[in-house]
């Protein structure tokens, strides 16, 4: 099996920082894909941020120039960088994974979820 554990959540002020970090373990071959998506109550599950294997990013229009993903390889963890947090970036964050199982199958995973609340 794969987990994906994320730390760096929490309450911050409007205008604020945090980074959010997920690391992968377990029967993992090779991680592909990696991103970050967001639920705020009483909406769906979104994309935030995408990140592959070799570095090409892709990000939600409205994180666009605030927040910046990365990815270690070496240690299976992708991060996620917010700057100047808005209130409506509160939300609980998810990571997720495409991932190569030492199985000889590829599955996607989901993290157990972080809180991120923005305070005006």
């Amino acid at each position: 099996q794969v987990q994906l554990v994320e730390s760096g959540g929490g309450l911050v002020q409007a205008g604020g920082s945090l980074r959010l970090s997920c690391t992968a373990s377990g029967s993992i071959f090779s991680i592909n894909a990696m991103g970050w998506y967001r639920q705020a109550p009483g909406k769906q599950r979104g994309l935030v941020a995408t990140i592959t294997s070799g570095g090409s990013t892709n990000y939600a229009d409205s994180v666009k120039g605030r927040f910046t993903i990365s990815r270690d390889n070496a240690k299976n963890t992708v991060y996620l960088q917010m700057n100047s947090l808005k209130p409506e970036d509160t939300a609980v964050y998810y990571c997720n994974a495409w991932v190569s199982t030492t199985y000889g199958y590829k599955d996607n995973y989901w993290g157990q979820g972080t809180q991120v609340t923005v305070s005006s």
